[in-house]
């Protein structure tokens, strides 16, 4: 029965505490790349982040040089109502003869 217990106690001794040992070291170093990792994707992204939001303020300022001031759009605007109301004055004495036309026959 004591060599039960030698074998027993060889056998934690030997094999159960360097495989113990072993597995919480892969778990630990397993956790710590991990942590790494992201770390690392979180830096790239907030990288990425911020060159993105430069990249749209430089666009922004480029749109703001380079479109059309709200001045040349009012004009725009306003010549293109003089148009349509020509239009529609002419589509209105249009009707009216039609009108007279249909109203004779």
């Amino acid at each position: 029965m004591e060599s039960l217990s030698i074998n027993l106690a060889w056998w934690i001794t030997a094999i159960e505490l360097p495989a113990l040992c072993g597995l919480f070291w892969m778990i630990w170093r397993g956790r710590r790349d991990h942590d790494q990792a992201n770390h690392h994707l979180r830096d790239v992204i907030e990288t990425r982040n911020s060159q993105m939001r430069e990249a749209l303020s430089a666009f922004k300022l480029e749109v703001a040089k380079t479109y059309a001031a709200i001045s040349d759009l009012k004009d725009v605007e306003s010549r293109l109502v003089g148009h349509l109301l020509r239009i529609e004055s002419k589509l209105d004495v249009t009707a009216l003869k039609t009108e007279s036309l249909k109203a004779k026959e």
